[in-house]
């Protein structure tokens, strides 16, 4: 592996990074509010400063830098995305580069001009509906039901899903045939928002500290009758959706964890350097030294996995076990470094006068959950014993 990152990826790295700066984190205080209890926070930007960003990051080139060129996106490989990603994560604010679920890029023809065209455009949201609640992120715990009467799908069952905009449409997946496994038995439904039988319990838009930390909707669907043009694939295939791009989208995923460390570790800087106590700066305290040197060693070892890894997707190897290696490690690795924070700062977990807890809530809930690490973990220990394993 060449450590070397190539100059047109520095290029767009540097990019990311002046961009996250100049532009994202100096706007953090008015998304978060001018008050302390942060009661003026909003839960997304403003349609005008979105549009004022969405045209730089275009102005930029860097725009749906991860979708296919085929689809109108700059292409940028995963070690690309990864780097810019990685600047992107530095900040509580909501925006990506034009991001777009890799699952939407197997629709037809119809559906790419009905959804897949319309998110890449802004013109339409959606909802990945996957897990389900109090069943963690095993797709062998999946429960909700398509059943097909006279033609047609009807949906019953519950899904959780995140976003902090309210969706036009869900990208449900449902057990269509209980008796095979979720390799053969789970079907992908494109789901409008206004289907009778779909309801949303909590998209109401929140203001206050709330509204900083992206909290889970659910999913109800109660006899909700779908036709057949709206299934994502082939029938009992929904697994195989965008699985060529699944174990690439952990790396990134790793990858923001990185930019979020990077953040903390900043805060972490710049407090014991001006912090003081009995006369003494806190950055010549043996424990603060400690918490700084275990955060930045935390940091290199995740990005150089991360690297590791994105390289080897770029070249076309097998990253199945690698990505899932990636994404434990950094998940716990973020984990660690709001911890050390804490420690560094000597109050309360994820003082909320900072962003901290926005940056660290959001990446964990993303990434998240030991039972969703356990899946990942069951990637590892599969592949080590030559096991099946479905994802």
């Amino acid at each position: 592996m060449d450590l070397n990152i190539p100059e047109d990826l520095k290029m767009a790295q540097t990019m990311a990074r002046d961009f996250v700066k100049n532009q994202l984190i100096p706007i953090e205080r008015q998304v978060l509010g001018r008050d302390s209890d942060l009661v003026g926070a909003r839960q997304t930007l403003t349609p005008e400063t979105e549009e004022k960003l969405v045209k730089l990051v275009q102005d930029m080139g860097l725009w749906g830098l991860s979708l296919p060129e085929a689809l109108g996106g700059v292409g940028l490989g995963v070690l690309g995305t990864c780097l810019v990603e990685e600047e992107l994560a530095k900040t509580i604010i909501p925006f990506n580069f034009g991001d777009v679920t890799p699952v939407l890029f197997d629709c037809n023809e119809q559906q790419k001009a009905e959804y897949l065209m319309p998110v890449i455009k802004r013109q339409k949201n959606a909802y990945l509906a996957l897990i389900e609640p109090g069943k963690g992120a095993d797709p062998n715990s999946l429960e909700m039901k398509a059943e097909k009467i006279r033609g047609n799908y009807i949906l019953n069952g519950k899904k959780i899903a995140f976003a902090k905009k309210k969706a036009d449409f869900s990208i449900v997946f449902a057990v269509t045939d209980p008796q095979k496994s979720v390799r053969e038995g789970v079907t992908c439904f494109l789901v409008d928002s206004n289907t009778p039988g779909f309801s949303i319990i909590g998209n109401e838009e929140k203001t206050g500290w709330q509204a900083q930390v992206t909290e889970p909707v659910i999913l109800v669907f109660n006899n909700c009758e779908v036709k057949p043009d709206k299934v994502l694939g082939e029938e009992g295939k929904a697994f195989n959706l965008g699985k060529k791009w699944l174990p690439t989208r952990r790396i990134v995923r790793s990858a923001r964890c990185v930019g979020a460390a990077v953040r903390l570790l900043d805060v972490c800087v710049e407090y014991a350097k001006s912090w003081h106590s009995f006369g003494k700066g806190i950055s010549d305290w043996p424990s603060i030294q400690a918490a700084l040197s275990d955060i930045a060693i935390d940091i290199h070892a995740a990005r150089l996995m991360v690297f590791d890894a994105a390289w080897k997707a770029d070249e076309g190897q097998d990253i199945h076990q690698e990505a899932a290696m990636v994404k434990v490690f950094t998940t716990e690795m973020l984990k660690r470094v709001a911890n050390r924070t804490v420690q560094v700062k000597g109050g309360p977990a994820l003082a909320r006068e900072l962003p901290l807890e926005v940056l660290c809530q959001n990446m964990l809930k993303q990434n998240i959950g030991e039972q969703a690490l356990e899946v990942q973990r069951s990637i590892i220990t599969g592949d080590i014993l030559k096991l099946a394993v479905i994802i």
